[in-house]
C-alpha cells in the first residue's frame, strides 16, 4: 500500500466533493502531496457502507451541476485520490500507525458537534469523541519522533483551527501529563484556520456526491503551514475575515432576506430559492438591497469590487436549476440568522444607511 500524506477524518459528501475532489484534480497535474487515507470516526452503519466504495481503484463520481456566468454546467468527475478508507472501530492500530508515520496534513469535517466531549469518552480503548481520538493519534506521532504536522479543520465555525487547538490542549492537560508533549502540540502542530464554501446538495450511493460549480477553501497563512495540494479553489490568504464577511453578509444575508419575504407573504410551503427568484418583484427587492445597502457597506470597508463579484456569483448559485434549496429550511432559527447576518452587518459598517435591512431587523 502506498504512503498517504493526507489523512481525512470524516466521510461526508461535502469532503468528497471538496477536499477529495481538489486533491484528485491536483494529482493529475503532479501538484498534490499524495493520496488520502479517509477515517470514519463514528460507528454509523450507514456511513460504514461507504468505506469500500470510497477507496475503490476506479474512484467515485462527483457530479458538478449549476450555473457559471449564466450558462449551465452538468459534468461528472471521477475522484481517485483516496487510497484507503478505514474505521476507528475496526482499524484503530493501523490508523495510529498512519498518523504517526505517514501523515503530513490532517483534514477534518466532523459536523456541528464534532468537538463535543461526552462523559462516555474514556469508557473504551478508543475514545468516543473526535478530540479524544485525535489527542491519542497526536501523542502517538509525538512518541514516534514528532515530525511537524498541519491540521486543517473544515468545521463551519469561525477560527476553527484555534478552536480545535484549544480543545486539544485542554484535553491534553487533563489526560496526558507531559510538558514536552504539550510544547510539541503548540510548536510542531500547525493548527490552520479555514473557511469552506460549496453547496453539496445530495449524496450518491454507495459513494460520491452532487455539488454546485462554485467552491472555495480559504486557509489562513502561517509559518510552516502545508496545504494538501495546489488548486484554483484553494487560497492561502493573510486574512480570512473578508471571505467570512462576503459569505455571511451576501450569500447568507440574501437567503435570510428571501426567507423573511417568504414568511411574511404566505408563499408556497415547498418553495425553493430558484423558484421565489422567478417572481420579478422579489428579485428586484433582493437586487435593490444588494446594490443600495450591501455593496455600499462593503465598499466602506474597501471591499466594494469583491462584493460586486460575489453578488454575481451568489445570484448564479441561487438560480442553480439543479438545486432544490427549500426556503422553509433556510427559515429555521430565523431570528438568530437576522441578528448574525443582517444586524451584525449594519454594526460592521455603521456609516452606510441601510433602511431596508433595518426594517427586516425591526420586524416591519
Amino acid at each position: 500500500m502506498i504512503s498517504t500524506p493526507i489523512v481525512q477524518f470524516g466521510t461526508s459528501r461535502f469532503l468528497q466533493a471538496h477536499a477529495d475532489l481538489f486533491v484528485s484534480e491536483a494529482l493529475e497535474k503532479g501538484e498534490a502531496l499524495g493520496k488520502i487515507t479517509i477515517v470514519q470516526t463514528t460507528g454509523s452503519a450507514e456511513r460504514a457502507g461507504r468505506l469500500k466504495a470510497l477507496a475503490a481503484p476506479e474512484g467515485f463520481p462527483v457530479i458538478i451541476r449549476g450555473l457559471v456566468e449564466g450558462g449551465e454546467i452538468d459534468r461528472t468527475q471521477q475522484v481517485t485520490s483516496v487510497a484507503r478508507a478505514l474505521s476507528t472501530n475496526a482499524d484503530w492500530d493501523e490508523i495510529k500507525r498512519i498518523v504517526a508515520q505517514e501523515a503530513e496534513v490532517l483534514i477534518s469535517n466532523t459536523g456541528d458537534t464534532g468537538y463535543v466531549i461526552g462523559n462516555e469518552d474514556l469508557q473504551t480503548d478508543v475514545p468516543a469523541s473526535f478530540p479524544g481520538k485525535l489527542l491519542i493519534l497526536l501523542h502517538q506521532r509525538y512518541r514516534a519522533g514528532g515530525k511537524p504536522l498541519t491540521v486543517l479543520p473544515c468545521e463551519l465555525m469561525s477560527r476553527n483551527g484555534d478552536t480545535m487547538k484549544a480543545v486539544i490542549l485542554r484535553l491534553q492537560s487533563e489526560r496526558i501529563t507531559d510538558a514536552d508533549f504539550a510544547q510539541w502540540l503548540g510548536t510542531h502542530v500547525i493548527w490552520g484556520n479555514t473557511l469552506v464554501d460549496r453547496i453539496v446538495s445530495e449524496p450518491l450511493d454507495p459513494a460520491g456526491a452532487v455539488a454546485e460549480p462554485y467552491a472555495l477553501w480559504a486557509i489562513e497563512a502561517q509559518p510552516g503551514l502545508k496545504p494538501p495540494c495546489s488548486h484554483s479553489s484553494i487560497l492561502v490568504v493573510d486574512d480570512l475575515i473578508p471571505f467570512e464577511k462576503l459569505k455571511l453578509h451576501i450569500l447568507n444575508l440574501g437567503h435570510t432576506v428571501l426567507a423573511d419575504i417568504w414568511l411574511k407573504t404566505g408563499r408556497p410551503e415547498d418553495e425553493t430559492v430558484k423558484a421565489i427568484l422567478k417572481d420579478p418583484d422579489i428579485l428586484a427587492a433582493l437586487l435593490d438591497i444588494y446594490e443600495t445597502e450591501v455593496i455600499p457597506g462593503f465598499a466602506a470597508k474597501t471591499l466594494g469590487d469583491e462584493a460586486k463579484h460575489y453578488v454575481t456569483l451568489t445570484l448564479d448559485r441561487f438560480r442553480n436549476p439543479f438545486l432544490d434549496h427549500r426556503i422553509r429550511d433556510i427559515a429555521n432559527h430565523h431570528a438568530e440568522k437576522i441578528t448574525r447576518r443582517l444586524a451584525d452587518f449594519r454594526a460592521w459598517s455603521p456609516d452606510v444607511p441601510m433602511p431596508k435591512l433595518a426594517a427586516i431587523i425591526n420586524g416591519r
